[in-house]
């Protein structure tokens, strides 16, 4: 999704790898900054827009898109150990172009405008944490980069990539000094086109292409604080590219995508109006064994319904009444504090989701941005 505040910050940081003489620093804040002060001009100056429908082709949309100014690779799991155990698990690549082409013309990689974000995050229910990691490194092809075939996304060490020819499996492999997560992910159903065939409207004037793969089974390991523990379960992948930012008049997003237990895999997001007023430009997506059907603004009501507050005295909405397709579905999160203490700062994490008769009827995850 296009988010001004997240793409602003990762350009500015941007910047600053860029002129550190090939060093590539693990975590650079750059907080303060926008993405007006970094870049300047048109928006879409030089870059190409997500204007039109454009049928997705694959497998070469699950790589880079160099001509557009942004886009990411966006990995959550909801996992069980043996134990009933619960984990959740986050990999995010963020590309950004600081100019268009993204490449140098004396084919020197080091001059690369193309730089690299990537956010690693475990969150372990029992233990009731959540940790996080963050790191940042130029385009070139020993720090961070993108693949098409075969695929690969990685950023120093971490990396999503097809573990034989075909796009599917994937692995995933991480690991910080407090966590490491190495997974397997298999897909159970196609990639779904989001919005209007892949063409996701943000707003009268914004919009990106958008798919999603729904449907991941997962299986591997993670290191905890604890040990070493075998999981199993859902990942839900999505892939977004565009140029155009947010409007002013909104604040940020709710997003949530959800892996049902009667089959279905539901995602909506709402925008979030500085005049508080909904907006017609909310949407989702609901996928069953039929297929996948998109969600109009009218088509779902999210309405808060708990707030937690952080130690920066952020209140955070972290249990929430669904109400889609016929259903009531409550969406709490699995453990309050899931902040993502990072040089964008947003919350991200698992959520368990139930009837209202208190019955567990799913997982996911929910990520939370622009609140202050």
């Amino acid at each position: 999704m296009s988010w001004p505040e997240r793409r602003g910050r990762i350009a500015a940081a941007a910047v600053l790898v860029l002129a550190a003489c090939g060093e590539s620093p693990a975590e650079t804040p750059a907080q303060g900054l926008r993405l007006a002060q970094v870049l300047g001009g048109s928006p879409d100056e030089g870059f190409r827009v997500a204007d039109r429908v454009v049928p997705f082709s694959f497998p070469a949309d699950h790589g880079p898109h160099p001509g557009f100014r942004s886009e990411w690779w966006y990995l959550t799991v909801a996992l069980r150990s043996p134990a009933g155990h619960e984990f959740g698990v986050q990999f995010t690549l963020f590309r950004q172009a600081l100019r268009p082409g993204g490449t140098p013309d004396d084919g020197d990689a080091w001059r690369s405008g193309q730089v690299f974000l990537g956010h690693l995050a475990l969150t372990d229910v029992e233990a009731r944490k959540h940790l996080e990691a963050e790191r940042l490194a130029r385009g070139h092809p020993r720090l961070a980069g993108v693949r098409t075939a075969p695929f690969a996304a990685w950023i120093e060490g971490w990396r999503l990539a097809s573990a034989e020819g075909a796009f599917l499996p994937l692995r995933l492999t991480g690991a910080t000094e407090a966590f490491a997560v190495d997974l397997t992910l298999e897909g159970a159903r196609p990639p779904s086109p989001q919005g209007d065939r892949g063409l996701s409207a943000k707003g009268p004037d914004n919009a990106s292409y958008y798919y999603s793969i729904p449907r991941l089974r997962a299986n591997g390991t993670l290191r905890t604080s604890a040990g070493t523990v075998s999981v199993a379960g859902h990942g839900w992948l999505d892939r977004e590219w565009s140029t155009s930012v947010l409007a002013d008049e909104y604040a940020g997003w709710d997003w949530f995508a959800l892996h049902l237990d009667d089959g279905r895999d539901l995602m909506v997001f709402q925008l979030r109006r500085r005049d508080g007023q909904p907006d017609r430009y909310d949407q989702g997506l609901l996928v069953d064994a039929d297929g996948s059907r998109h969600l109009a603004a009218d088509d779902f009501d999210l309405v808060p319904d708990r707030q937690w507050r952080d130690r920066e005295n952020v209140r955070w909405p972290v249990r929430w009444r669904l109400q889609v397709d016929g259903d009531t579905l409550l969406v709490e999160a699995a453990v309050d504090d899931q902040v993502m203490d990072t040089s964008i700062r947003y919350w991200e994490g698992l959520v368990r989701v139930h009837a209202p008769d208190g019955r567990r009827v799913g997982s996911g995850y929910m990520e939370l941005t622009g609140y202050r």
